[in-house]
């Protein structure tokens, strides 16, 4: 991940870097965004001047270009065409081919050339890479591959300029071009862990409109100040969080809170950056900006999930560090063996390179990153996408799966449950709603006139349309005014409910379920109940889940009422209802401390924290791209059912 900060930080502050891509700066530990490996510490006065973000400032990334994915690619073509004469001119292909290619004068020195040019070029990479573990003084995979490279390269140049007929470089040469291969493939298959709040930043609006005296003006995000107050027009997002002063409308929170109902907000009520302005125009004041924000918030959660599971997770950094260890201690013995067996001072040498060449994980270079390629291909091809590469191996000890419930067990958008007329009417209610609200962008008036479109009504014509801010819409249909909103519009209009009509009401209000009433001169004809609609295929991927004895749980910000009643739709083991995004990750933890393998499932920016701190974080392909970030696997079909899919391929 990148450092966010345009300037450096206090002298002597820990930062952190990646070993071999110096341009990735955190001020927390964590995995490097390019290759996957452990960010080491640094202090930073060693990088003062050290340019920000790669989004910010163009001049640190070109800085650093060489160390790319494609750079890498680039230098391992070119090492591979030098490495072909050293190799044809190298004993092992003369021992195992039969093959003497034909001499000439200077040879050995057109041969060190090549070596030279692969070593520096190709290989410098590495040796920086190894300065910086051990400015760390984390020795680990950078510090091996140096200590190899350097005392093969030495040795060459030893040899070839007293005249003796040995050298190692092809050795080096294949071994450079080895670890250039495997790092290129490597760094295609990690993702970048940064994305996600790079995918958070985009929620905001670039710009704000802020009220000046009697006019308004267009500012930047970074020129606003607590106490400024801003214009929010209907369809618009909210730049800051801040409180209304002026005007009411609906806001869409669902992407920040979960919570799937649109939120009602009127003077004095809150608002949060990032959330969709509904049909009401607003003025808001200011209160908080930069980091004391909500999805700052998010953002800080997202990165300590990401930088505690890391710790844990990369344990092939451990592992280089212990063969570091081993391959010095083995080569210095070996060397003070032959020195003192009598067998001269360059016998030993050559022994103890040849022990630094071998143990330098030319296998474990290539392997690692075949494998993850290879396995990422396999889930592919079953609708899965693997970003992070423990993610499929982690699955098989998946015991409790939790699900976010706006989005993944239901579809995210309301649809009707249920049509109550008002005594004996005989209008058809779905057929004035749907033709009132045909002129309304409002999420419920979408979903009332898709339900009619469905049933093929046909649409009577409406006169004087008005948008009602907060409240509904009215109009004229047929000579009559017809309105159609919320239970503010039944007080406006001073309707009173019958105990039998308000009593089916409130148990609709209690499952968690939008109710909009139908006014027609002054009489209401009756309501619609809208829920947001629970996958079919939900039902199906909790039977498959437990089946395979997994436990199903559900994480959503809604309330007690809707989240019971989606449990026990669907016949879930657990629920946490009223849950804020920070609390999400809470619950992921709590179950984890109960000693379970946790799979979080969620398509939301609320859900972020939590597929990132749980031990599996899994996103529905059709959810928000801070989501899909955050996520170690990804679902293709935008369904459910694969999950069980997962568990079985990894397994």
């Amino acid at each position: 991940m990148h450092n966010h900060q345009g300037e450096s930080s206090p002298e002597g502050k820990i930062q952190y870097t990646c070993p071999m891509h110096s341009s990735i700066v955190r001020d927390r530990p964590g995995i490097c965004s390019e290759c996957g490996m452990n960010l080491v510490p640094k202090r930073t006065n060693e990088t003062q001047g050290t340019e920000g973000t790669m989004e910010h400032n163009t001049s640190s990334i070109d800085k650093h270009a060489r160390h790319t994915t494609q750079n890498f690619l680039k230098k391992f073509w070119v090492v591979l065409v030098l490495t072909i004469p050293i190799l044809l001119y190298s004993e092992i292909v003369e021992k195992v081919f039969g093959f003497l290619a034909p001499d000439f004068f200077g040879r050995p020195f057109v041969i060190l050339a090549f070596g030279s040019l692969v070593f520096f070029y190709g290989g410098w990479v590495f040796l920086e890479g190894a300065y910086r573990e051990l400015r760390a003084r984390l020795p680990g995979m950078m510090i091996l591959i140096a200590l190899a490279i350097i005392s093969a390269y030495s040795f060459s140049v030893f040899e070839i300029v007293r005249g003796a007929p040995h050298n190692l470089l092809w050795e080096l040469s294949t071994l450079i071009a080895v670890m250039l291969l495997g790092h290129w493939i490597e760094m295609r298959a990690v993702k970048n862990a940064q994305g996600a709040l790079k995918e958070l930043a985009k929620l905001l609006p670039d710009t704000a409109e802020v009220v000046r005296g009697e006019t308004t003006q267009i500012v930047s995000l970074g020129d606003m100040r607590e106490g400024d107050i801003v214009l929010v027009r209907p369809g618009s997002k909210i730049p800051a969080d801040g409180k209304i002063i002026e005007g009411r409308s609906e806001i869409n929170e669902a992407i920040i809170t979960g919570e799937s109902k649109l939120i009602h907000k009127k003077i004095g009520s809150e608002v949060i950056a990032g959330s969709l302005n509904g049909d009401g125009a607003l003025k808001v004041v200011v209160t908080k900006i930069g980091d004391k924000t909500f999805l700052a918030g998010v953002m800080r959660l997202v990165a300590d999930a990401e930088a505690s599971k890391s710790r844990l997770q990369l344990l092939s950094d451990r592992a280089a560090f212990y063969l570091t260890i081993l391959a010095v201690v083995v080569g210095g013995a070996t060397f003070s063996f032959w020195f003192f067996a009598d067998e001269g001072i360059v016998f030993a040498v050559s022994r103890l390179v040849a022990v630094l060449v071998i143990t330098c994980p030319h296998a474990l270079g290539l392997a690692i990153p075949l494998v993850s390629s290879i396995s990422t291909t396999m889930a592919a091809k079953n609708g899965f996408l693997i970003r992070k590469r423990i993610a499929l191996e982690m699955a098989r000890k998946i015991n409790v799966v939790l699900f976010d419930k706006t989005g993944t067990l239901t579809e995210g958008k309301f649809g009707i449950d249920e049509i109550i007329k008002n005594g004996d009417v005989n209008s058809d209610v779905l057929q004035i709603a749907a033709s009132l609200d045909a002129h309304s962008e409002h999420s419920l008036a979408k979903a009332i006139v898709r339900e009619a479109q469905k049933k093929n009504l046909e649409l009577k014509e409406v006169n004087n349309f008005t948008r009602l801010a907060g409240v509904g819409a009215e109009g004229v249909i047929e000579g009559k005014e017809v309105l159609i909103g919320n239970e503010i519009l039944l007080a406006q209009k001073n309707i009173e409910l019958s105990d039998e009509y308000k009593a089916r009401i409130n148990k609709l209000s209690q499952q968690g379920k939008t109710i909009v009433h139908l006014i027609r001169d002054g009489k209401l004809l009756g309501s619609i109940a809208l829920v947001d609609v629970i996958r079919e295929e939900s039902r199906e991927a909790i039977k498959s889940l437990k089946d395979l004895g997994v436990k199903v749980a559900m994480v959503t910000g809604d309330s007690g009422d809707v989240a019971k009643w989606v449990a026990g739709e669907l016949g879930l083991d657990e629920y946490f209802a009223k849950v804020l995004p920070q609390e999400k990750s809470e619950k992921v933890k709590l179950l984890q401390s109960e000693g379970y393998k946790v799979a979080m499932v969620g398509d939301g920016v609320n859900d972020a924290p939590a597929l990132t701190q749980a031990d599996l974080g899994i996103a529905i392909g059709a959810g928000t791209n801070v989501a899909i970030e955050s996520a170690g696997i990804i679902l293709v079909r935008n369904d459910p059912r694969e999950i069980s899919r997962i568990i079985k391929l990894s397994k």
